[in-house]
């Protein structure tokens, strides 16, 4: 029997004007940050911190992101390719982001944002996780409309053929969409836990299930994704599994100690 599989090949531009172009991730990546935005002024006004603070720590994250991602991609995935090809590394236009980048990147920035301004870090990463979480949610859909990252072959009815960057043109797992929904799920936990809370969880709290939750779905859809580089072929776990243990790992360690803690408080 012939299944009718959805046949993606959205154009990833949206416009263009001369040789500006304005693309759809392009716009995703500035809606995360925006609405990330909107959601920390909320909680900074109702824990009583200023805007000016907040526009710093946007300005960190900003940075970060981009910088981390990019460098992510380029020592975690093709690593011979930029060394060989060093001016090729700067054009992030041309794709190639790493969300385990990303995640180094911005915890840095986080812990040099603490340092200077004197928050606490812990209280830092407990926030800003939720909007991480969120932000993941676009950028999946970027990548969706981009037709990468795409998943491995499949026969499921939902299967997507990714008509603009598959030559082989073969029924894939939508991975971005399986990827991107549970962003938003892990999104709501998260925030769900903290108005919960009043604005004043466990230190730690939120974000050991930030990582537990997102680096664990993380794992699970690799399952379904293609390899994204060569070197990934044979390999039990891919790099994208390797490189979120440590994460998860991490994240467990986190919230064990975060209800010692409070058990001690008791």
């Amino acid at each position: 029997m012939l299944l009718n599989y959805i046949h993606w090949s959205i154009d990833p531009e949206i416009f263009h004007i001369g040789s500006l172009s304005v693309r759809w991730y392009g716009l995703l990546f500035a809606s995360a940050f925006a609405i990330g935005y909107v959601i920390m002024q909320k909680i900074f006004t109702k824990e009583g911190y200023s805007v000016a603070l907040l526009d710093k720590l946007a300005t960190y994250m900003l940075i970060a992101t981009v910088i981390g991602a990019r460098l992510g991609h380029v020592l975690f995935y093709q690593p011979d390719y930029y060394f060989a090809h060093p001016w090729e590394i700067i054009k992030i236009w041309h794709g190639g982001l790493a969300s385990h980048g990303a995640g180094i990147g911005i915890l840095i920035a986080l812990w040099l944002f603490s340092h200077y301004t004197g928050k606490k870090f812990i209280w830092i990463l407990d926030r800003i996780g939720i909007v991480v979480a969120l932000a993941g949610l676009f950028i999946r859909t970027g990548n969706l409309i981009n037709s990468e990252i795409y998943g491995s072959p499949t026969d499921v009815p939902w299967a997507f053929i990714f008509e603009n960057s598959d030559p082989l043109l073969l029924p894939r797992h939508p991975s971005q969409i399986y990827e991107a929904l549970g962003y938003f799920i892990i999104f709501i936990i998260l925030i769900v836990i903290y108005y919960k809370k009043d604005g004043k969880p466990l230190p730690g709290l939120l974000f050991s299930w930030f990582l537990i939750l997102l680096f664990g779905l993380r794992f699970v859809v690799e399952y379904f994704k293609a390899n994204q580089v060569a070197f990934e072929q044979g390999m039990s776990l891919n790099m994208g599994q390797i490189l979120s243990i440590p994460f998860v790992l991490s994240g467990i360690v986190l919230l064990i100690y975060s209800y010692s803690k409070k058990n001690k408080i008791a």
